[in-house]
């Protein structure tokens, strides 16, 4: 377990949100889940409960933190193999290692279970929301391991939506309300 991961499973994305929700104050509350949505790591999780934390209902939220965290996948999907190769050829040393470290991470183990299921484990990687895991890292593994776009969009969508279910539930009380429709 990284570092990383450790920090985020002790509670650490909700700090994160929290200390980001607090960095980007000035600005009007629904931006704020918008633009933590479309941050690495943080993503959809951190931008719901970014929302949650701001007081913003749940469905203006939903389509402010899925639209926020959406945004960038097109880019990520289509360019960023050719940025990882430019980066690793580059003299500066710390963007060298950033394009190796992500390579390796888009091409490691969990990479190797998701190339054997490309559909579903792409859905299912992205859709539950542990450290580490998201539209972004999905798109980058989709990337590196060239799995199609008519595979790797769909299921990164639904993928998202899981995680959007899944972190309704963690952030809104999605439970307590679900029990009450019932």
């Amino acid at each position: 377990m990284t570092l990383l991961s450790a920090f985020l499973l002790s509670g650490g994305a909700e700090r994160l949100a929290e200390k980001m929700t607090s960095l980007l104050g000035g600005l009007p509350p629904i931006l704020i889940p918008f633009i933590i949505s479309m941050i690495p790591i943080l993503e959809l999780r951190g931008g719901l409960i970014a929302a949650s934390i701001l007081g913003i209902p749940m469905w203006e939220a939903i389509g402010v933190c899925v639209l926020g965290n959406i945004l960038p996948i097109p880019f990520i999907l289509l360019f960023i193999e050719k940025i990882l190769n430019w980066m690793e050829g580059c003299k500066i040393g710390w963007m060298r290692k950033l394009a190796l470290w992500l390579k390796a991470r888009g091409t490691g183990k969990k990479a190797d279970k998701i190339r054997k299921v490309e559909f579903l484990g792409l859905l299912l990687f992205v859709g539950i929301p542990l450290p580490g895991t998201g539209a972004w890292t999905g798109s980058l593994i989709a990337s590196l391991l060239h799995v199609s776009r008519k595979k790797s969009v769909p299921a990164i969508f639904l993928g998202l939506i899981l995680a959007t279910v899944i972190m309704c539930i963690v952030s809104y009380g999605g439970l307590q309300w679900l029990a009450n429709l019932f």
